[in-house]
């Protein structure tokens, strides 16, 4: 294990993302780890990472030098992404990630495709405009009437609803056949899916997805 911590991390990748949305992470989770060239991302803003993992080819020879060398932590194999390799070498109560939603698609798939399938611990990424995570089997969200939240599959996935103006009780849920875009909150959604599915919410209700997981912010 990489980075150890009793509090939230902040984890950068080296994509697009508001510097605005940073500070705000910071804020609910100060403890900042980088992925590969997100530390170049991080120096930019002011962050000096307590861990860089990754395959560290993408890293600039700046950052490399600025940042103490304990902290670089290169992960050679080539199996899997530099999310995945920071994501499984964190003991923390949460995550919340940037940099990972765009602008390529296929980084952003498979990103979404490592929330699936490292569910400890929780994370949360943040890309422009939503917040997306991994679904737990029993889910409340206090969301305000009007809120849209979609419902994404990545296998057969089943459930039950209240609060969402088209409920999913007796669907099944596949990404070839059906997906769950564009639902909508009637007010406070209560949630329970069988099967791999991650939950899509305008990234202003990043607290009630946090909340809705049964993390405390302190």
């Amino acid at each position: 294990m990489i980075l150890r911590t009793g509090g939230g991390v902040t984890l950068i990748g080296g994509g697009e993302m508001l510097a605005g949305d940073v500070r705000s992470a910071v804020a609910l989770a100060p403890v900042v780890m980088a992925a590969d060239s997100g530390a170049d991302t991080a120096l930019a803003l002011g962050l000096t990472p307590q861990a860089v993992a990754g395959d560290l080819d993408s890293i600039s020879a700046a950052s490399r030098a600025a940042i103490p060398a304990e902290r670089l932590h290169r992960i050679a194999e080539q199996d899997s992404t530099d999310f995945d390799k920071c994501l499984r070498n964190i003991d923390a109560p949460f995550v919340l990630a940037l940099g990972f939603a765009g602008p390529r698609l296929d980084h952003a798939l498979a990103a979404m495709a490592t929330l699936i399938r490292r569910r400890s611990p929780p994370c949360f990424m943040l890309g422009a405009d939503d917040v997306v995570f991994a679904a737990p089997p029993a889910l409340t969200l206090d969301l305000p009437a009007g809120t849209r939240l979609s419902l994404f599959p990545f296998g057969e996935v089943r459930g039950t609803s209240e609060g969402l103006r088209w409920p999913i009780d007796g669907l099944t849920f596949t990404p070839a056949d059906r997906v769950g875009t564009s639902n909508e909150a009637t007010g406070p959604v209560s949630l329970r899916t069988q099967g791999p599915c991650l939950v899509i919410v305008p990234k202003a209700h990043l607290p009630a997805a946090l909340a809705g997981c049964g993390i405390a912010l302190r």
